[in-house]
């Protein structure tokens, strides 16, 4: 592989096709676009000029803001019903992740079918799952979220639709951060839609500060007139 482009075989198990993140927006590595099939995402600083992107057949699919909270920072919201554990089936979780993740840009990619990019967020739920990766959340007992995570970095959250809406979003996630931090890290991190909102305004209430963004592209240099 060259310089300019970066294998994702977690998308290729999902696309049945070879997958690439393009590392840098020079116009060298989008010609490299071009002469190479299959499906690429490139990141960029909102601020760089599009239009060569654009050109090269890139189209918008995000923008994805990094909060992050240092472990003086973490607010946390008590709840003596909530509590947490490490037992738990993967077929619970999937169960709450039906539908959760609609905001995602794979979700909202118009060359992507629904039920592909469903199936992609549960593989990668899966890969955690199976890594051990993954703290189920407890409310009056019973399992109605989860925390998946690598090192420092928030991935996956998910909450049962039953609870939604109910204030226990804080208290369910602070308490998964605070185990996190037990680890030993001196700062969380995660990525969220600037369209999810929800997200946004959850984290910023438990202290995370939004850090930076960047602009999400997609471009498929492959034949696929109903989609993948």
């Amino acid at each position: 592989m060259t310089k300019h482009l970066r294998e994702a075989p977690w998308d290729r198990r999902n696309f049945g096709m070879d997958t690439y993140e393009v590392l840098s927006p020079e116009e060298e590595a989008l010609q490299e676009t071009d002469e190479t099939p299959g499906h690429f995402t490139l990141k960029v600083d909102p601020m760089v000029n599009k239009k060569p992107i654009l050109e090269h057949g890139f189209y918008y699919a995000d923008t994805l803001i990094t909060p992050v909270c240092k472990a003086y920072q973490l607010r946390t919201f008590s709840n003596e019903q909530v509590g947490i554990t490490r037992e738990g089936s993967f077929a619970i979780i999937a169960s709450i992740s039906a539908g959760a993740f609609k905001v995602g840009r794979y979700h909202r990619d118009f060359n992507v079918k629904e039920e592909t990019a469903e199936q992609r967020y549960i593989n990668w739920l899966r890969d955690l799952y199976e890594a051990g990766k993954v703290m189920f959340l407890t409310y009056e007992g019973e399992i109605v979220a989860y925390y998946a995570y690598q090192d420092n970095q928030i991935l996956l959250i998910g909450m049962d639709e039953k609870v939604r809406g109910k204030g226990l979003a804080k208290p369910l996630v602070s308490k998964a951060c605070e185990v996190l931090f037990s680890y030993g890290h001196e700062e969380l991190e995660t990525s969220v839609s600037a369209i999810n909102f929800p997200s946004m305004q959850m984290f910023y209430s438990l202290g995370f500060k939004m850090k930076r963004a960047v602009d999400v592209y997609h471009k498929w240099n492959i034949k696929m007139p109903d989609g993948v």
